[in-house]
């Protein structure tokens, strides 16, 4: 079983480091121990060949080189850092990931003002590779632009250009325009659609090949100081865990749909790598993060928190009743290929983020996705008859009208599947966040601040850690501070200053949903996001 010791003058920023008008860190972060020895039970060399077919493990030689930064995870925000990173001329970098292989799996991100500016200032060609294979921009292209002149959908769904919400009569409450140039005037940037697997290729592509290594699951972080660096464990060919942080449940059949399910019988290969920094952009199930809170003050936190909503989705309702389609079609679509329900009276009252919100698809099929506030033992374990129950529950008890109710009857058991969602806070009740930095390790992502997608900013916010990040490492690089303990964690503290309070008002909207209460909120909201000069902020770090 693998151990790891973190010492706290190595792991945690000295307090002195901190300024002591920044009320989210404080003298009490500083852990005053000589050492701290935790073991990863979760994650135990002995656990992974039990749940695995292997027989007897390999342990590779350790690699003698040491990265200047190592990247856990191959996400879209992990491969955006590394691609920032090497746009900086830091190329002695690598990026692990656990999945065995990467599959064309994955939902539709939205790309908002904010993700594609942060996104353009870690790398202009990186932007361009994002927005050319996304699917959204094929229908409203920027005038003159050659790139994405012969792009071509090839099977994926058209994008509607008007995202409608509507109160439970029917009534249009506002519009948000799916149009690239509209967002382009309004924003000075436009927003995309495009599916995971895109964009995770796209970013991909700009890396080469043997910096980007799949099948290496990261189970232990281990501080060297002698050496001046981290040692980071991995283990292969043991197929990825299923992530029960991030994944649907299929009702029916009560099993999980996890992007990254293999099993192998393949003998298991042990591997160490060592890097001067590490970035871990390993997803809100983070083993680093576990790894790095674990027997520590933040141990409460070291797991993701359920966040007190999910989702019950059913991607397809078929044989709908001439009669009850052609309501639908009058009351709320009109049109509409995509608009969101909800009892917009209470917009603005704190009953209103409790209240479920009903997002209505309609395109060649017909489906929908019901984001509820419930207790989490009500969905887990549940077949397909109780989430459906479950759903027509939540509708009655919120008053929505009947059409929408006997739309929901009608779904399919075999088709219904429910999504938890977790959440890393970046504000606690304690008043004494967990940092996201220690010693030579930062979090990013959702690693860090992990949250519900209520405001489609999880990738986005990624992307503004990235450039952040890279911007900072990129000092330490030129000024030759690798060894420089005081230097990493002055620029990590910095990070952590310029994020969290954002991230505090992100997840804010997000958990409230009160951009919603009125035009002038929603406004606001957008102005404050999607308005954010970032070659401002970056020539302040620089």
């Amino acid at each position: 079983m693998f151990e790891s010791k973190l010492s706290d003058n190595r792991c945690l920023t000295d307090a002195s480091c901190r300024e002591s008008n920044i009320r989210w860190l404080s003298t009490s972060d500083t852990i005053h121990s000589t050492l701290i020895q935790h073991r990863i039970t979760a994650y135990s060399y002995m656990n992974i060949l039990q749940n695995q077919s292997a027989t007897h493990p390999v342990t590779e030689k350790p690699v003698n080189k040491v990265y200047d930064v190592v990247i856990v995870g191959a996400g879209p925000v992990g491969l955006a850092t590394a691609i920032g990173l090497r746009k900086r001329g830091i190329e002695n970098i690598l990026v692990i990931d656990q999945a065995r292989a990467f599959r064309q799996v994955g939902q539709v991100v939205d790309l908002l003002p904010n993700g594609l500016k942060a996104l353009k200032s870690v790398d202009p060609d990186a932007y361009e590779a994002v927005k050319t294979a996304s699917f959204t921009f094929v229908n409203s292209p920027q005038s003159g632009d050659a790139k994405t002149s012969d792009v071509t959908e090839k099977n994926l769904p058209k994008a509607s250009q008007e995202w409608v919400y509507k109160n439970l009569q029917g009534e249009k409450i506002r519009s948000i325009s799916l149009s690239f140039d509209t967002w382009l005037k309004n924003y000075g940037e436009g927003r995309v659609s495009i599916s995971w697997y895109n964009l995770q290729a796209a970013l991909k592509k700009l890396l080469p090949e043997d910096q980007v290594k799949p099948n290496h699951r990261c189970i232990n972080v281990v501080d060297e100081p002698e050496l001046g660096c981290v040692r980071l464990d991995c283990i292969s060919n043991v197929g990825a865990e299923a992530n029960p942080y991030a994944h649907w449940a299929d009702g029916q059949k009560n099993s999980e749909i996890s992007q990254n399910l293999d099993t192998t019988s393949e003998q298991s290969i042990t591997k160490s790598f060592h890097a001067k920094l590490v970035v871990a952009a390993d997803g809100i199930n983070s083993t680093v993060r576990r790894v790095l809170y674990t027997d520590s003050p933040y141990q409460a936190v070291a797991k993701p928190e359920y966040s007190g909503f999910a989702a019950i989705f059913c991607p397809e309702i078929p044989n709908i009743p001439d009669e009850l389609r052609s309501r639908l079609e009058k009351k709320f679509f009109a049109d509409s290929a995509i608009l969101t329900v909800s009892n917009y009276e209470l917009a603005g009252d704190t009953a209103f983020s409790e209240c479920p919100r009903m997002m209505l698809i309609h395109r060649q099929k017909i489906g929908y996705l019901l984001h509820i506030s419930v207790p989490l033992q009500s969905l887990q374990n549940k077949s397909g008859n109780e989430l459906l129950e479950l759903a027509v529950q939540a509708l009655e008890k919120a008053s929505y009208p009947d059409e929408l109710k006997q739309l929901v009857r009608l779904s399919p058991v075999e088709n219904m599947l429910q999504r938890p969602y977790y959440i890393h806070r970046a504000v606690v009740t304690d008043n004494n966040p967990p940092a996201w930095s220690l010693g030579r390790v930062i979090l990013v992502g959702d690693a860090a601040h992990g949250m519900p997608p209520f405001m489609a900013q999880g990738a986005n916010q990624g992307f503004e850690d990235a450039i952040i990040v890279t911007t900072l490492i990129n000092k330490i690089a030129k000024e030759n501070n690798w060894h420089n303990q005081q230097a990493i964690s002055t620029a990590f503290d910095k990070y952590e200053r310029i994020r969290r309070p954002f991230m505090e008002y992100i997840q804010q909207a997000t958990l409230t949903q009160f951009p919603s209460s009125s035009n002038e909120q929603w406004q606001a909201y957008s102005q404050k996001v999607y308005t954010r000069n970032f070659d401002q902020l970056i020539a302040e770090l620089s």
